[in-house]
Protein backbone atom coordinates (compact mmCIF):
# COMPACT_ATOMS: atom_id res chain seq x y z
CA UNK A 1 0.00 0.00 0.00
CA UNK A 2 1.03 3.56 -1.13
CA UNK A 3 0.02 6.84 -0.37
CA UNK A 4 0.67 9.49 -2.13
CA UNK A 5 0.20 13.87 -1.96
CA UNK A 6 0.68 16.51 -5.01
CA UNK A 7 -0.27 20.08 -3.19
CA UNK A 8 -0.13 22.70 -6.36
CA UNK A 9 -0.53 26.26 -7.49
CA UNK A 10 -1.79 27.05 -10.71
CA UNK A 11 -1.58 30.15 -13.06
CA UNK A 12 -4.64 30.81 -15.51
CA UNK A 13 -7.40 32.67 -16.20
CA UNK A 14 -5.15 33.66 -19.31
CA UNK A 15 -4.23 37.84 -19.73
CA UNK A 16 -3.52 40.24 -19.15
CA UNK A 17 -3.63 41.75 -23.08
CA UNK A 18 -0.17 43.60 -22.50
CA UNK A 19 1.26 40.01 -21.25
CA UNK A 20 0.51 38.34 -24.45
CA UNK A 21 2.34 41.14 -26.28
CA UNK A 22 5.07 40.70 -24.36
CA UNK A 23 5.38 37.26 -25.03
CA UNK A 24 4.64 37.45 -28.86
CA UNK A 25 1.22 36.31 -28.52
CA UNK A 26 -0.68 36.59 -31.60
CA UNK A 27 -3.87 38.49 -29.90
CA UNK A 28 -5.06 39.73 -27.15
CA UNK A 29 -6.86 37.88 -24.56
CA UNK A 30 -9.74 39.93 -23.50
CA UNK A 31 -13.01 39.03 -23.47
CA UNK A 32 -16.45 40.55 -24.56
CA UNK A 33 -20.04 40.10 -23.86
CA UNK A 34 -23.38 41.91 -24.98
CA UNK A 35 -26.69 41.56 -22.72
CA UNK A 36 -29.77 42.61 -24.41
CA UNK A 37 -32.85 43.11 -22.43
CA UNK A 38 -36.50 41.91 -24.74
CA UNK A 39 -39.71 43.77 -24.07
CA UNK A 40 -41.10 40.60 -22.43
CA UNK A 41 -38.57 40.38 -20.02
CA UNK A 42 -36.61 37.68 -21.55
CA UNK A 43 -32.77 38.15 -21.81
CA UNK A 44 -30.55 37.44 -24.57
CA UNK A 45 -26.50 37.14 -23.55
CA UNK A 46 -24.04 36.71 -26.09
CA UNK A 47 -20.39 36.01 -25.45
CA UNK A 48 -17.43 35.88 -27.24
CA UNK A 49 -16.16 33.18 -25.06
CA UNK A 50 -16.97 29.94 -26.26
CA UNK A 51 -17.55 26.56 -24.10
CA UNK A 52 -16.91 23.08 -25.49
CA UNK A 53 -18.57 21.28 -21.94
CA UNK A 54 -17.36 23.56 -18.96
CA UNK A 55 -21.07 24.68 -18.91
CA UNK A 56 -20.97 28.14 -19.28
CA UNK A 57 -24.38 28.62 -20.67
CA UNK A 58 -25.67 27.82 -17.19
CA UNK A 59 -22.89 29.81 -15.47
CA UNK A 60 -23.31 32.75 -16.93
CA UNK A 61 -27.13 32.47 -16.83
CA UNK A 62 -26.93 32.04 -12.91
CA UNK A 63 -24.72 35.41 -13.02
CA UNK A 64 -27.05 37.66 -14.90
CA UNK A 65 -30.16 35.96 -12.94
CA UNK A 66 -28.47 36.69 -9.90
CA UNK A 67 -26.94 40.16 -10.65
CA UNK A 68 -30.48 41.45 -12.15
CA UNK A 69 -32.98 39.42 -10.29
CA UNK A 70 -34.55 37.45 -13.28
CA UNK A 71 -34.88 33.51 -13.75
CA UNK A 72 -32.48 31.58 -15.01
CA UNK A 73 -34.94 30.01 -17.15
CA UNK A 74 -35.66 33.46 -19.15
CA UNK A 75 -31.53 34.03 -19.58
CA UNK A 76 -30.72 32.73 -23.20
CA UNK A 77 -26.94 32.56 -23.63
CA UNK A 78 -25.52 32.61 -26.98
CA UNK A 79 -21.53 31.40 -27.68
CA UNK A 80 -19.76 30.19 -31.15
CA UNK A 81 -21.24 31.80 -34.23
CA UNK A 82 -19.65 34.54 -35.11
CA UNK A 83 -22.60 36.15 -37.31
CA UNK A 84 -24.49 37.13 -33.32
CA UNK A 85 -21.42 37.03 -30.80
CA UNK A 86 -18.72 39.40 -30.25
CA UNK A 87 -15.43 38.09 -30.35
CA UNK A 88 -13.83 36.17 -28.11
CA UNK A 89 -10.28 35.08 -27.10
CA UNK A 90 -10.80 31.26 -26.55
CA UNK A 91 -11.70 28.82 -23.29
CA UNK A 92 -8.03 27.44 -22.91
CA UNK A 93 -6.31 27.91 -19.38
CA UNK A 94 -9.32 28.11 -17.23
CA UNK A 95 -10.21 31.43 -18.86
CA UNK A 96 -13.83 30.82 -19.40
CA UNK A 97 -15.43 32.02 -16.40
CA UNK A 98 -12.50 33.78 -15.20
CA UNK A 99 -11.99 36.35 -17.99
CA UNK A 100 -15.90 36.50 -19.52
CA UNK A 101 -17.25 36.87 -16.53
CA UNK A 102 -15.72 40.06 -16.27
CA UNK A 103 -17.26 41.41 -19.71
CA UNK A 104 -20.73 39.97 -18.28
CA UNK A 105 -20.17 41.98 -15.08
CA UNK A 106 -19.35 45.02 -17.30
CA UNK A 107 -22.15 44.98 -19.48
CA UNK A 108 -24.47 44.18 -16.43
CA UNK A 109 -23.08 47.16 -14.54
CA UNK A 110 -24.31 49.23 -17.19
CA UNK A 111 -27.75 48.23 -17.61
CA UNK A 112 -28.28 48.76 -14.07
CA UNK A 113 -26.86 52.57 -14.41
CA UNK A 114 -29.32 53.08 -16.91
CA UNK A 115 -32.26 51.45 -15.51
CA UNK A 116 -31.84 53.74 -12.67
CA UNK A 117 -32.42 56.44 -14.62
CA UNK A 118 -35.53 55.14 -16.52
CA UNK A 119 -36.45 54.47 -12.70
CA UNK A 120 -35.64 57.44 -11.39
CA UNK A 121 -37.87 58.83 -14.10
CA UNK A 122 -41.07 56.79 -14.01
CA UNK A 123 -40.88 56.94 -10.19
CA UNK A 124 -40.16 61.17 -10.24
CA UNK A 125 -37.30 60.75 -8.15
CA UNK A 126 -33.63 61.94 -8.37
CA UNK A 127 -31.23 59.15 -9.87
CA UNK A 128 -28.95 59.06 -6.83
CA UNK A 129 -31.52 58.44 -4.40
CA UNK A 130 -32.96 55.12 -6.64
CA UNK A 131 -30.90 51.74 -5.36
CA UNK A 132 -31.54 48.30 -7.25
CA UNK A 133 -31.76 45.10 -5.18
CA UNK A 134 -33.21 41.46 -6.15
CA UNK A 135 -34.24 43.01 -9.72
CA UNK A 136 -36.35 45.66 -8.32
CA UNK A 137 -35.04 49.23 -8.83
CA UNK A 138 -36.68 51.73 -5.76
CA UNK A 139 -36.51 54.74 -3.88
CA UNK A 140 -33.95 54.80 -0.70
CA UNK A 141 -35.75 54.50 1.95
CA UNK A 142 -38.88 54.15 0.72
CA UNK A 143 -38.92 49.67 -1.02
CA UNK A 144 -42.41 50.05 -1.66
CA UNK A 145 -42.12 52.92 -4.49
CA UNK A 146 -40.27 50.50 -6.90
CA UNK A 147 -40.42 49.32 -10.44
CA UNK A 148 -38.97 45.68 -11.37
CA UNK A 149 -36.31 44.89 -13.97
CA UNK A 150 -39.39 43.66 -15.93
CA UNK A 151 -40.91 47.22 -15.95
CA UNK A 152 -37.64 49.21 -16.88
CA UNK A 153 -37.20 47.26 -19.89
CA UNK A 154 -40.38 46.91 -20.98
CA UNK A 155 -40.78 51.25 -21.02
CA UNK A 156 -37.02 51.18 -22.46
CA UNK A 157 -38.54 48.98 -25.33
CA UNK A 158 -41.74 51.13 -25.83
CA UNK A 159 -40.22 54.50 -24.86
CA UNK A 160 -43.62 55.82 -24.17
CA UNK A 161 -42.73 57.47 -20.64
CA UNK A 162 -39.08 58.13 -21.44
CA UNK A 163 -36.32 60.54 -19.90
CA UNK A 164 -35.77 62.80 -22.61
CA UNK A 165 -32.18 62.23 -24.48
CA UNK A 166 -31.63 59.09 -23.04
CA UNK A 167 -31.26 56.21 -26.09
CA UNK A 168 -34.59 53.78 -25.74
CA UNK A 169 -33.57 50.31 -25.30
CA UNK A 170 -31.93 48.25 -22.59
CA UNK A 171 -28.67 46.63 -23.91
CA UNK A 172 -25.53 47.01 -22.80
CA UNK A 173 -21.71 45.64 -24.35
CA UNK A 174 -18.67 45.25 -22.28
CA UNK A 175 -15.33 44.69 -22.88
CA UNK A 176 -12.73 42.62 -20.03
CA UNK A 177 -9.32 43.08 -20.14
CA UNK A 178 -7.71 41.52 -16.80
CA UNK A 179 -4.73 43.29 -15.04
CA UNK A 180 -3.24 39.85 -13.72
CA UNK A 181 -3.42 35.60 -13.94
CA UNK A 182 -5.49 33.75 -11.34
CA UNK A 183 -3.92 31.04 -9.42
CA UNK A 184 -6.21 28.43 -7.70
CA UNK A 185 -4.31 25.67 -5.47
CA UNK A 186 -5.15 22.93 -3.83
CA UNK A 187 -3.85 19.44 -2.71
CA UNK A 188 -4.71 15.90 -3.63
CA UNK A 189 -3.92 12.50 -1.85
CA UNK A 190 -3.76 8.82 -3.32
CA UNK A 191 -3.98 5.68 -1.44
CA UNK A 192 -3.55 2.46 -3.92
CA UNK A 193 -2.89 -0.81 -3.56
CA UNK A 194 -0.08 -2.62 -5.98
CA UNK A 195 0.23 -6.47 -6.65
CA UNK A 196 3.38 -7.17 -5.91
CA UNK A 197 2.72 -10.44 -8.11
CA UNK A 198 1.17 -9.17 -11.49
CA UNK A 199 2.38 -5.41 -10.82
CA UNK A 200 -1.52 -3.81 -11.05
CA UNK A 201 -2.30 -1.04 -9.48
CA UNK A 202 -6.10 -0.32 -7.21
CA UNK A 203 -6.55 3.09 -6.51
CA UNK A 204 -8.28 2.58 -2.79
CA UNK A 205 -8.93 6.09 -2.28
CA UNK A 206 -8.63 9.65 -3.41
CA UNK A 207 -9.10 12.92 -1.62
CA UNK A 208 -9.15 16.44 -3.41
CA UNK A 209 -9.39 20.04 -1.70
CA UNK A 210 -9.25 22.80 -4.19
CA UNK A 211 -9.92 26.59 -4.24
CA UNK A 212 -11.64 28.32 -7.45
CA UNK A 213 -12.23 32.07 -5.71
CA UNK A 214 -15.83 32.28 -5.38
CA UNK A 215 -18.01 29.04 -6.55
CA UNK A 216 -20.93 30.01 -8.23
CA UNK A 217 -22.18 26.33 -9.78
CA UNK A 218 -21.01 23.51 -7.23
CA UNK A 219 -21.99 20.67 -8.99
CA UNK A 220 -20.14 22.30 -12.49
CA UNK A 221 -17.01 22.72 -9.90
CA UNK A 222 -17.42 19.11 -8.76
CA UNK A 223 -17.92 18.06 -12.37
CA UNK A 224 -14.47 20.11 -13.79
CA UNK A 225 -12.61 18.70 -10.87
CA UNK A 226 -13.79 14.67 -11.40
CA UNK A 227 -12.94 14.91 -15.41
CA UNK A 228 -9.84 16.54 -14.57
CA UNK A 229 -8.84 13.57 -11.61
CA UNK A 230 -9.56 10.85 -14.15
CA UNK A 231 -7.89 12.27 -17.03
CA UNK A 232 -4.43 12.57 -14.68
CA UNK A 233 -5.08 9.42 -13.49
CA UNK A 234 -5.23 7.88 -17.09
CA UNK A 235 -1.93 9.79 -17.65
CA UNK A 236 -0.08 8.40 -14.90
CA UNK A 237 -1.39 4.27 -15.09
CA UNK A 238 -2.66 3.79 -18.61
CA UNK A 239 -2.12 6.00 -21.63
CA UNK A 240 0.43 5.88 -23.78
CA UNK A 241 1.62 6.68 -27.49
CA UNK A 242 3.43 3.70 -28.28
CA UNK A 243 5.70 3.39 -31.76
CA UNK A 244 7.19 0.79 -32.96
CA UNK A 245 11.50 0.82 -33.82
CA UNK A 246 10.42 1.94 -37.28
CA UNK A 247 8.22 4.96 -36.19
CA UNK A 248 4.61 3.11 -36.42
CA UNK A 249 1.86 4.35 -33.78
CA UNK A 250 0.78 1.03 -32.01
CA UNK A 251 -1.70 2.66 -29.94
CA UNK A 252 -3.73 4.91 -32.91
CA UNK A 253 -7.52 3.07 -32.04
CA UNK A 254 -9.58 2.58 -29.34
CA UNK A 255 -8.40 -1.00 -28.97
CA UNK A 256 -4.90 -0.32 -28.20
CA UNK A 257 -4.98 3.03 -26.81
CA UNK A 258 -5.75 2.39 -22.63
CA UNK A 259 -8.10 5.08 -21.47
CA UNK A 260 -9.72 4.98 -17.88
CA UNK A 261 -12.92 3.55 -16.89
CA UNK A 262 -15.27 4.06 -14.73
CA UNK A 263 -14.83 0.71 -12.61
CA UNK A 264 -11.33 1.41 -12.28
CA UNK A 265 -11.73 4.37 -9.73
CA UNK A 266 -13.40 4.94 -5.84
CA UNK A 267 -16.02 7.91 -5.22
CA UNK A 268 -13.56 10.81 -5.22
CA UNK A 269 -13.78 12.73 -2.03
CA UNK A 270 -14.03 16.22 -2.86
CA UNK A 271 -13.31 19.52 -0.27
CA UNK A 272 -13.27 22.99 -1.46
CA UNK A 273 -11.93 26.19 0.35
CA UNK A 274 -12.99 29.72 -1.10
CA UNK A 275 -10.19 32.46 -1.72
CA UNK A 276 -11.55 35.40 -4.01
CA UNK A 277 -9.31 37.07 -6.38
CA UNK A 278 -9.13 40.54 -6.65
CA UNK A 279 -8.53 40.23 -10.79
CA UNK A 280 -11.97 40.13 -11.78
CA UNK A 281 -15.10 41.35 -10.00
CA UNK A 282 -16.91 37.94 -8.80
CA UNK A 283 -13.23 36.94 -7.09
CA UNK A 284 -13.63 33.21 -9.42
CA UNK A 285 -10.58 31.41 -10.64
CA UNK A 286 -10.34 28.82 -13.26
CA UNK A 287 -10.96 25.11 -12.37
CA UNK A 288 -10.39 23.26 -15.71
CA UNK A 289 -6.90 22.02 -14.98
CA UNK A 290 -6.56 21.04 -11.22
CA UNK A 291 -7.36 17.95 -11.47
CA UNK A 292 -5.06 16.83 -14.06
CA UNK A 293 -2.70 19.21 -12.32
CA UNK A 294 -2.45 16.97 -9.23
CA UNK A 295 -3.91 13.59 -9.70
CA UNK A 296 -0.92 12.58 -12.01
CA UNK A 297 1.73 13.23 -9.02
CA UNK A 298 -0.39 12.40 -6.60
CA UNK A 299 -0.98 8.91 -7.85
CA UNK A 300 2.60 8.24 -9.12
CA UNK A 301 4.07 9.26 -5.33
CA UNK A 302 1.41 6.82 -3.95
CA UNK A 303 2.97 3.90 -6.39
CA UNK A 304 6.30 4.77 -5.69
CA UNK A 305 5.22 4.92 -1.89
CA UNK A 306 4.48 1.62 -2.24
CA UNK A 307 6.98 -0.05 -3.86
CA UNK A 308 9.71 1.56 -2.02
CA UNK A 309 10.36 -1.50 1.15
CA UNK A 310 10.96 -3.52 -2.49
CA UNK A 311 13.52 -1.01 -3.49
CA UNK A 312 11.80 -0.08 -6.54
CA UNK A 313 12.42 4.01 -6.65
CA UNK A 314 11.59 4.94 -10.31
CA UNK A 315 8.87 3.46 -13.55
CA UNK A 316 8.67 5.48 -16.28
CA UNK A 317 5.26 6.70 -16.72
CA UNK A 318 2.46 5.26 -17.64
CA UNK A 319 2.63 2.95 -14.41
CA UNK A 320 1.16 -0.21 -16.60
CA UNK A 321 0.95 -3.57 -14.62
CA UNK A 322 3.67 -5.12 -17.38
CA UNK A 323 6.17 -1.90 -16.16
CA UNK A 324 5.83 -2.29 -12.63
CA UNK A 325 6.07 -5.77 -12.56
CA UNK A 326 9.13 -5.37 -14.51
CA UNK A 327 10.46 -2.96 -11.96
CA UNK A 328 9.75 -5.33 -9.36
CA UNK A 329 12.02 -8.10 -10.80
CA UNK A 330 14.92 -5.83 -12.46
CA UNK A 331 15.47 -5.08 -8.49
CA UNK A 332 14.76 -8.53 -7.34
CA UNK A 333 17.56 -10.07 -10.13
CA UNK A 334 20.05 -7.19 -9.98
CA UNK A 335 19.06 -4.84 -6.77
CA UNK A 336 19.36 -1.61 -8.96
CA UNK A 337 15.86 0.15 -9.91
Amino acid sequence: MGIGLCTYCEICGLGPSQVAGAVGFGGGLWESAIVRFHPSGKVHVMVGISPHGQGEETTFAQILADQLGVGVDDVTVFHGDTSQTPQGWGTYGSRSTAVGSGALMGAIGKLKEKGKIVAAHLLEAAVEDIEYEDGKFFVRGTPAKMKTIQDIALMANVAWNYPKGLEPGLEASAFFDPPNFVYPFGAHLAVVEVDAETGEVRLDRYVAVDDCGKVINPMIVEGQIHGGIVQGIGQALWEAAVYDDEGQLLTGTMMDYALPKADAFPQFELGMTETPTSVNPLGVKGIGETGTIASTPAVYNAVLDALAPLGVKQVHMPLSPERVWRAIREVQQTGRS
